[in-house]
C-alpha cells in the first residue's frame, strides 16, 4: 500500500471515529436530559458565539399552557403524538410541493426532527446534516417519550433574537409566564416559529396573523401526547 493509501485510511478511521464519539456524546446528553433541565442547544451555543445574548428559561410540560402544546402539535407535527419521529406521509406533500415550485420551500419535518436539529446541528442544509437529523431523531424517540420531546422542543425553540424558549417568548411578548398564555397569545408565538427574527419587530405581519388564524382553528384537532 503506498504511503498516500496509507494516509487515507488513516484518515477515513479518524473520521469513523469522531462520528462515532459524536453520537456516543449525543446518547449521553440525551441521557442526562431525559430528567435534567437543557439550558443550551447548538443553535443558542452559535448565537451566543457569534456574540448575541440568549434568554431562556427552562419549564416543565405540566407548566407550559395547554393551547401552546396544542398550537405546536397543530402547526408544526399534526401527526406528532402517533409517529416514530417521521410523517413519511407529509415528507412525500413535502417533495411534490417543492417539485412544483422548482425550490425547497416545503419542510416536511417533523417536531422531533426539528428539536434534533434545534439540539445539536445547524440551519445549514445538506445531506450530511439530514442524515445526521434522522440518526439523532431515531434516538431522540427511543431514549425519550413524547411528552419529553415536546417538553423540549417548546423549551429550545428561537422565539426572536436571543429569545429562546415558550417561557421567555411568554414573558417577553405578553410579560406573563407560558402557563398562563391564551389560545391567541399560543397560536401567535407558535406561527412566529418560521421567521422568528423577522416576526418580533413584524407582529402586525398579514402573513403571520393569517397563520395565527389557522393554527388556532386547528389547535382542538391537535392530539396531545400521553404520559408514559
Amino acid at each position: 500500500m503506498t504511503s498516500f493509501g496509507k494516509f487515507m485510511k488513516r484518515l477515513l478511521l479518524a473520521l469513523m471515529l469522531l462520528v462515532v464519539a459524536f453520537h456516543v456524546l449525543v446518547a449521553g446528553l440525551l441521557l442526562i436530559w431525559k430528567t435534567q433541565p437543557i439550558n443550551n442547544s447548538m443553535f443558542m451555543l452559535t448565537h451566543r458565539l457569534t456574540g448575541g445574548s440568549v434568554t431562556q428559561n427552562w419549564v416543565e410540560y405540566d407548566a407550559i399552557a395547554k393551547s401552546a402544546k396544542q398550537a405546536a402539535i397543530a402547526s408544526e407535527d399534526s401527526k406528532f403524538s402517533h409517529h416514530n419521529g417521521f410523517d413519511l406521509e407529509g415528507i412525500e406533500v413535502a417533495m411534490k410541493k417543492n417539485e412544483a415550485s422548482g425550490k425547497a420551500s416545503v419542510g416536511g419535518s417533523t417536531i422531533t426532527q426539528q428539536l434534533a436539529k434545534n439540539l445539536f446541528l445547524t440551519s445549514h442544509r445538506s445531506y450530511i446534516r439530514k442524515g445526521e437529523e434522522a440518526i439523532i431523531t431515531v434516538m431522540l424517540e427511543t431514549f425519550w417519550d413524547k411528552q419529553r420531546i415536546l417538553t423540549a422542543y417548546l423549551n429550545v425553540a428561537e422565539f426572536g433574537n436571543g429569545i429562546y424558549g415558550i417561557e421567555a417568548a411568554s414573558q417577553h411578548y405578553f410579560n406573563k409566564s407560558a402557563a398562563n398564555i391564551n389560545r391567541d397569545e399560543s397560536a401567535l408565538l407558535i406561527s412566529m416559529l418560521t421567521n422568528p427574527k423577522y416576526y418580533q419587530d413584524h407582529q402586525s405581519d398579514r402573513r403571520l396573523r393569517n397563520k395565527q388564524r389557522i393554527v388556532k382553528k386547528r389547535m382542538n384537532n391537535a392530539v396531545l401526547p400521553q404520559a408514559t
